[in-house]
């Protein structure tokens, strides 16, 4: 009865393990900096992001500047004294003026850029958990999760090399469908053009 008892817990034992392999989830990782740093879309993301500091970094340095100078004007009393009270008036106007749009500017810059930011991390989380979702399909994964979420994760888990590519193909088909687009829009100007440029001709005689 004993032996028999030690059999059955066994069996069940082998039984659990089979079900548990069977039923255990197959995962992938990704890496979600690197899909950014390293695809298409995630560069040029990231450029245009660095266009718009720049744009907004260069408007700061130029007000900084004309503030400067008009602020060394206002220290010089030679040219103070050549002045009409009313370019003098003038003068402190447009001095204030600089000083509430440089202010403006300096809370504007990181208000957009943290917005910008926003947009991208939203825009590339959409991407990637599009092309993450064509790779789970093609490798028979049940979840693909953030490489972030994990302390540790074996090397052959990670599928970020493959989700860059998909993403990679994505953008090179949408930049054709772009293009194709652009082209169509052309071609049906100049059609537009020829039909009625000899409407136009007539009307000139």
């Amino acid at each position: 009865m004993r032996n028999l008892l030690f059999s059955k817990a066994a069996l069940l034992t082998l039984t659990a393990g089979s079900l548990f392999a069977v039923d255990a989830p197959t995962i992938g990782v990704v890496n979600f900096a690197n899909c950014i740093t390293d695809s298409k879309l995630g560069k040029q993301e990231q450029q245009n992001l660095e266009t718009l500091r720049k744009q907004m970094a260069t408007m700061i340095e130029n007000t900084s500047k004309e503030l400067r100078e008009i602020t060394a004007k206002f220290e010089d009393t030679e040219y103070l004294d050549s002045l009409s009270p009313k370019a003098e008036e003038e003068l402190k106007v447009k001095h204030q003026t600089l000083q509430e749009d440089l202010a403006r500017y300096q809370q504007q810059f990181y208000q957009v850029l943290n917005h910008a930011n926003y947009q991208l991390v939203q825009k590339m989380n959409v991407n990637i958990a599009s092309a993450a979702e064509k790779i789970a399909e093609e490798k028979h994964l049940d979840y693909v999760i953030n490489r972030e979420a994990c302390f540790y994760v074996r090397t052959e888990l990670d599928v970020t090399p493959q989700v860059v590519a998909e993403m990679d193909k994505t953008f090179d088909l949408e930049a054709i469908t772009k293009n194709d687009t652009i082209q169509q829009a052309e071609q049906s100007f100049l059609e537009e053009t020829s039909e009625n440029a000899p409407l136009l001709n007539t009307k000139d005689e």
